[in-house]
């Protein structure tokens, strides 16, 4: 029998364990296969659970984000052959231009299950797959804000959420109201006003089984809102010197991950060490594993790199701990992605886009786990 002639229920049961990567190009294969990737709402749900997560780096440089390829696997044979790639860019069209080849130019994005809610120049918002090419634009309440944050995350019956931080200044002092934007419903409501809650501009949040988590404003705990209960919450944060950025891991399980810094200015000297969390599923309490200090000396391209607005993610390789990190370009390295592996700080070989201004906004280096998850529309 023609695999073409199988039965749709095992189609979707050969498919559904196939990366998300590989079944986009398997859409051109034939036009009933289309459709069924197309469509999703047969195969997408049993694609999430039973496919395998391959974690890919995505870099947003100059408003546009781009795929980045490596060749980590080979980190413990030849570091000097290392190298990345920064290619495929991938296109987001603006549905307000005449013009339907036009792109928007990005601000910010941010990663949930193969989604990314990206907020664009003229702040508005969009969740976007880039996998499939779907998009939904996102109705403010009022109306959009330059100084508003946003997060998204997912709940325990799979429903995403936008998370929505507004600045209310008044006489007295700043507070800050909080809503929701429910998929289903196509609607936002009020979770709260606080004083003492903050997403700082300065603070990429990283979503993690559902659970979105940024770093408090004196960086003392780590600030939690879970998607499911809609309630905020707080982690302790290890006992460490200055912390620095959040991430996660590339592994199938994806974990919570930071990276804190240490500096002797008497001799100028930068320690650096990464932190991985592990959260109890019967206490739900929050541990810290500490990895030996991952980079430490005086090299000044460690204190100009190493410092507030960077992105990194971290890999495990035969349990040493990989740091694949980010800035902009500087007096001390023109390059914008280094490694660092067994205690070596490594400038990449890099291919393809770069910052076109010393001036331009920070690159942003996250990780992105390519889903045929489709964006709910609601009523």
């Amino acid at each position: 029998m023609k695999f073409s002639n199988l039965p749709e229920g095992l189609v979707v049961e050969i498919l559904s364990r196939v990366p998300a990567i590989s079944l986009a190009r398997l859409r051109s294969t034939s036009k009933g296969w289309n459709d069924l990737i197309k469509d999703g709402r047969v195969l997408a749900k049993k694609h999430f659970a039973h496919a395998p997560r391959q974690p890919k780096a995505l870099l947003l440089i100059d408003n546009r984000v781009y795929s980045v390829s490596n060749n980590l696997l080979g980190v413990d044979n030849n570091v000097d052959a290392l190298s990345v790639n920064v290619t495929c860019h991938f296109s987001l069209k603006d549905p307000l231009s005449n013009n339907s080849s036009e792109e928007v130019d990005i601000l910010d994005v941010f990663h949930c299950d193969g989604l990314l809610l990206c907020r664009v120049k003229d702040y508005r918002l969009v969740v976007w797959n880039p996998c499939s090419g779907e998009t939904k634009w996102i109705q403010p309440r009022d109306s959009y804000k330059d100084d508003d944050f946003y997060i998204l995350g997912r709940s325990s019956c799979n429903q995403y959420k936008i998370l929505r931080q507004d600045c209310i200044i008044d006489s007295v002092q700043h507070h800050y109201e909080y809503e929701i934007y429910d998929f289903t419903s196509n609607s936002w409501k009020g979770v709260g006003v606080r004083t003492d809650l903050y997403i700082p501009e300065t603070n990429n949040g990283m979503s993690v089984n559902g659970i979105t988590y940024w770093f408090d404003i004196c960086e003392e705990f780590l600030v939690s809102f879970d998607f499911s209960t809609e309630r905020f919450g707080s982690e302790p944060l290890p006992q460490c010197d200055s912390v620095l950025a959040l991430s996660v891991t590339t592994g199938q399980r994806q974990q919570l991950c930071m990276l804190s810094i240490h500096y002797t200015y008497v001799i100028m000297e930068t320690n650096v060490h990464l932190w991985i969390a592990t959260k109890s599923e019967n206490t739900g309490a929050m541990t810290w594993r500490k990895f030996p200090i991952i980079i430490e000396g005086v090299d000044p391209r460690y204190r100009y790199h190493f410092r507030e607005y960077m992105s990194f993610f971290a890999s495990l390789v035969k349990e040493k701990a990989v740091v694949v990190s980010c800035h902009r370009p500087n007096r001390h390295s023109k390059n914008i992605i280094h490694i660092v592996v067994n205690g070596e700080f490594i400038e990449l070989g890099h291919h393809g886009a770069k910052p076109t201004h010393e001036l331009s906004p920070t690159p942003y280096l996250l990780i992105y786990v390519p889903s045929l998850v489709q964006i709910q529309h609601g009523i």
